[in-house]
């Protein structure tokens, strides 16, 4: 709904995950398309899971899209199998990018130097089949900039679910990448984030959910899903001084220009 209480339409959740929300995937993409997110990018993060992701975007199609990759706490697990699968269907129509990969020095489930070496092939990967990336960077900053500008006019993509500090921001948007925008925005705490929010050009901007996890105001405490993602989009419009519908619009536009395999 718009401020004057009007539907609006046309969102894309670009970051989210289906498979894990433990609800039937009708129910949850019929709740997505009330509250106005008429798409989504349903994410692979690990080996185990991308089977499940190739047959979700064939299952779920027209709403629903796919990534394959292999998340860095996963790094560890990254083998010749993994890769092969992954260049099975790299080029499958509904998988639209790579990801959700990169660096994750916080937790460190995988040791740094072997995230990496995995983040480098997957970005190359990336670069052989021509598609975007999905980057998670936690704790990491200046590590994935130096992997980033590696890769820079070869490989394009979004930071996804962006907490970083200006420098990232800058760093990422310098070597073309754009920027997701997660629920995380609408927290009390979240001061920094909503004021890098205003420095992101609006045509590359993005907006996800991140779901289950990341739940907006004034959901906090449940499981997060496509639906709320309306929540998230009303802060990160007022941040920016514009009307729902016109960071729609924008936000459809930037994901249609990235993910050119969308047919939205």
């Amino acid at each position: 709904m718009s401020t004057d209480g009007s539907y609006v339409g046309g969102f894309i959740d670009v970051h989210t995950h289906i498979d894990m929300l433990e609800l039937d995937p009708q129910i949850v993409l019929k709740a997505a398309r009330e509250a106005g997110v008429d798409h989504m990018i349903t994410i692979g993060t690990h080996h185990a899971d991308h089977l499940k992701i190739v047959e979700m975007v064939e299952a779920l199609k027209p709403q629903v899209f796919g990534t394959l990759g292999i998340h860095p706490h996963e790094a560890k697990d990254y083998n010749d199998e993994a890769e092969a699968f992954m260049r099975a269907h790299l080029n499958d129509k509904r998988i639209v990018a790579v990801g959700e990969i990169g660096l994750d020095y916080f937790y460190e489930h995988s040791d740094r130097e072997v995230q990496r070496q995995v983040f480098r092939k997957q970005m190359q990967l990336a670069a052989d089949f021509k598609l975007p990336v999905e980057i998670h960077s936690r704790d990491a900053e200046e590590d994935t900039i130096v992997i980033l500008n590696e890769f820079k006019g070869r490989v394009r993509g979004l930071m996804h679910c962006f907490t970083g500090t200006q420098r990232l921001a800058d760093g990422a948007l310098d070597v073309g990448y754009n920027i997701s925008i997660s629920g995380v925005v609408t927290f009390k705490n979240a001061d920094s984030l909503r004021a890098t929010v205003k420095t992101v050009p609006l045509d590359r901007l993005h907006i996800e959910t991140d779901a289950p996890f990341l739940t907006p105001v004034p959901f906090r405490g449940k499981k997060n899903e496509p639906a709320m993602m309306i929540h998230t989009a009303r802060v990160v419009a007022e941040i920016k001084g514009v009307s729902l519908e016109e960071l729609a619009r924008a936000t459809t536009e930037n994901a249609r220009k990235l993910f050119n395999r969308l047919s939205i």
